[in-house]
C-alpha cells in the first residue's frame, strides 16, 4: 500500500536514489549517448540506461496456438492438478491462471515459491500421484538497502476493491524485547475483515526481523485464523500477539480506531477535541495543527480541561501513549479515538521522514 511503501521511498532517498513519482512515460529517444526519457506534459529526463520494470505478462502463445484454453491477461487456465484444458499437457509458473488464496477469486501470481510448488505437483501427477494445488497468497520479501519490506495476502486496496469491509491495525513493534538492548522498530500493517476478524493480509517494513514476523502472519492467514486468535500463539517474539491483542480491543470495543485518511477530515470548529498526548518536547518538535498538548503522565490532573460532550481524537508518537490516554479518556466516560500508527507512521508517510531504528518502550524515538 501506499503508506507502507513510503517507508521504502524515504530509504532510497536516504542512499542517493532520485525518485520521480507520479510521472507519465511516454516514450525513448536516442540522445547523446544515452537516452531521453519521454515524460507527458513535463521536460524529459537523460539517462544513460533504462531499465523497464513494469510488471509481469504470460507469454502464452504456444499454449493458445495449440488450443489450449486462456483465462485472465491471456494466462494459461490450470485446474488444481495443474492440467490444462488438454489431458496430460501440464503447465505451472509465471504463465498459469491460479486461485488466489485468501479472496478466492482468479489470479496471476508471479513468484518463485508457488512456481516451485506447481512443478513439484505437476510432475507428481506426470508421474501418476494425485497432487493438488490449493492456490497462493503472494508472500514475498525485498530488501532494499538495509531496510527489509515483506507482504503476504491481500493490501488494503485490493481488499476494498473486492468489496471486502476491512478494517486494520498499524503498530510499531521492537524487533525483540524493549528491555534487550540492540532491537530495532518495524512498522506493521494487519489487515482483517470487519464482521468476521478473518485475517486477510499483512506488510512489515523495518531493519530486523521483518522476514519472521511476515512468516507467521502468512502461517496464520494459510491456516484459516481470525485476527484475534494471534494473541493464543506461542511464539519467541512479541509482535503477532500485539496485533492480536489489538484487534480483540477493537472487536470488544474496548478501543476506537482514526487513520491518516482521517486528518483532512477532522472538524476544527472546536466540535471535537484534537489530543496530543507526547512531551512537550516531542510536541514542539513537530505536530498537527489544531492539536493540544497534553502529556499521557499528567493527563489525569487535567481532565476537567477536556469537555466530555466532544469526542477525543488522541495521537501519540507510536500509538502506545495514546492508547493508554484513550483508556483513561474512555474510562471517565469521554467518547475516545487513538490515531493506528502514531505521529511517527504520518510523518513517514507524509513528510517523508525516514524509519527510525530504535525507540524507547513507551514508543518515544531516540
Amino acid at each position: 500500500d501506499p503508506d507502507m511503501a513510503s517507508f521504502i521511498h524515504s530509504e532510497m532517498r536516504r542512499h542517493g536514489v532520485t525518485l520521480a513519482l507520479g510521472h507519465t512515460v511516454e516514450g525513448f529517444v536516442e540522445k547523446e549517448g544515452g537516452i531521453d526519457v519521454l515524460l507527458k506534459g513535463e521536460d524529459p529526463i537523460h539517462a544513460d540506461m533504462g531499465i523497464l520494470a513494469i510488471g509481469v505478462a504470460p507469454d502464452a502463445k504456444l499454449a493458445g496456438e495449440a488450443g489450449i484454453k486462456l483465462g485472465i491477461k491471456g494466462s494459461i487456465v490450470v485446474n488444481e492438478r495443474m492440467e490444462t484444458s488438454i489431458p496430460d499437457i501440464y503447465a505451472v509458473g509465471d504463465a498459469v491462471q491460479i486461485k488466489n488464496a485468501v479472496s478466492g477469486e482468479e489470479d496471476l501470481i508471479s513468484l518463485a515459491g508457488p512456481a516451485n510448488k506447481q512443478g513439484r505437483i505437476a510432475a507428481d501427477n506426470i508421474c501418476g500421484g494425485n497432487s493438488s494445488y490449493s492456490g497462493a497468497q503472494g508472500s514475498s520479501v525485498i530488501k532494499v538497502f538495509d531496510m527489509t519490506a515483506a507482504t503476504t495476502g491481500l493490501n488494503e486496496k485490493r481488499a476494498k476493491k473486492l468489496g471486502i469491509d476491512t478494517d486494520k491495525v498499524i503498530l510499531s513493534p521492537m524487533s525483540h524485547a524493549g528491555y534487550y538492548p540492540g532491537g530495532k522498530v518495524m512498522t506493521m500493517k494487519v489487515l482483517f475483515e470487519k464482521e468476521t476478524n478473518r485475517l486477510l493480509g499483512a506488510q512489515v517494513v523495518g531493519y530486523e526481523g521483518v522476514d519472521k514476523r511476515i512468516d507467521v502472519l502468512a502461517t496464520a492467514i494459510h491456516a484459516g485464523m481470525k485476527a484475534t486468535d494471534l494473541k493464543e500463539l506461542d511464539l519467541a517474539y512479541a509482535p503477532p500477539y500485539s496485533s492480536g491483542y489489538m484487534i480483540e480491543n477493537i472487536e470488544n470495543r474496548y478501543l476506537k480506531q482514526w487513520f491518516l485518511e482521517d486528518i483532512e477530515k477532522l472538524p476544527r470548529d472546536g466540535s471535537v477535541t484534537l489530543l496530543d498526548v507526547r512531551t512537550e518536547g516531542e510536541y514542539a518538535g513537530g505536530h498537527l495543527e489544531g492539536f493540544r498538548n497534553i502529556p499521557v503522565d499528567v493527563l489525569r490532573e487535567h481532565l476537567d480541561e477536556i469537555e466530555k460532550r466532544k469526542p477525543v481524537y488522541v495521537i501519540c508518537q507510536s500509538g502506545l501513549r495514546s492508547y493508554v490516554a484513550a483508556r483513561i479518556l474512555t474510562g471517565n466516560g469521554y467518547d475516545a479515538y487513538n490515531f493506528s500508527g502514531g505521529f511517527r507512521f504520518y510523518e513517514a508517510v507524509m513528510q517523508d521522514r525516514c524509519l527510525v531504528e530504535k525507540a524507547s518502550a513507551c514508543g518515544m524515538d531516540r
